[in-house]
């Protein structure tokens, strides 16, 4: 059975999730039903990560087998279209057939994301539903800088959802920098790594949070890192300032 990867991005307002669920809609349903309604195949997709409710993506990646070999355009057109007819916030941005080995979720090597926070007086509007507003401003050089206490390999039992479901809370964090953006007051914490915990990189952005309101150090991150208990994390942050941002694989043509 030929193989497609597609590379996905959307709006997560008002979904459950990516994963597929039996009473409310998710990112995973509403690309199963625009697949059947394009070839009449009924078909179960595997995304490189199961964003929450909220949680936006820019790169998301997923695979699926189709009984039949379609051109590309003509996979991600004809999806795209359906979509569109169920004015789903969800678009394919590429599809390429690619080898059957490819797994979108275990061939990666490597995950992406971005938390926005806006800093500014006034209530968002524009971006209500796409980032954290935060009504006065962050010391983003000092976030950095705690930020850095977080890379590397660490146990990270302090920053995971206590319903995490993964078997060990080690992970190697790669990057976990804090940038201002173009636009007036906008704050973006960039993490990069193999694999995160659930609800690690909201715990990261809410930790910090706190940081840039003076309200914690550097020492105080390191802290709540050693201590490798949950309740020593700051406030989880809300899901709409999450981006999945992209996907890397170790061949450049997968």
């Amino acid at each position: 059975m030929p193989r497609y990867r597609l590379d996905i991005e959307y709006d997560g307002t008002g979904y459950a999730g990516w994963q597929r669920q039996d009473d409310h809609p998710s990112i995973q349903q509403a690309i199963e039903t625009a697949i059947h309604g394009f070839c009449g195949e009924t078909v179960s997709i595997r995304g490189a990560g199961r964003t929450d409710a909220g949680v936006h993506a820019l790169g998301q990646v997923a695979h699926v087998d189709l009984e039949k070999t379609w051109p590309e355009d003509t996979v991600r057109d004809a999806i795209n279209a359906h979509l569109l007819m169920a004015r789903e916030r969800v678009v394919i941005l590429a599809a390429r057939q690619v080898d059957e080995e490819f797994d979108a979720r275990f061939s990666a090597v490597k995950r992406h994301y971005i938390y926005r926070i806006v800093c500014r007086r006034a209530p968002l509007v524009i971006e209500k539903n796409r980032a954290l507003w935060s009504p006065k401003p962050l010391d983003a050089a000092a976030m950095h800088e705690a930020a850095q206490r977080l890379v590397g390999r660490h146990d990270f039992t302090t920053f995971r959802s206590m319903s995490c479901q993964a078997n060990s809370p080690v992970r190697s964090l790669e990057r976990l920098d804090v940038v201002t953006g173009d636009a007036d007051g906008l704050i973006e914490i960039h993490a990069s790594a193999r694999s995160f915990l659930h609800n690690q990189i909201r715990s990261f952005a809410g930790t910090l949070r706190l940081v840039g309101e003076g309200k914690w150090s550097a020492d105080d991150v390191e802290a709540a890192l050693v201590a490798r208990d949950r309740k020593a994390c700051g406030p989880v942050a809300a899901p709409q300032g999450l981006y999945f941002r992209a996907v890397e694989y170790p061949d450049p043509d997968s």
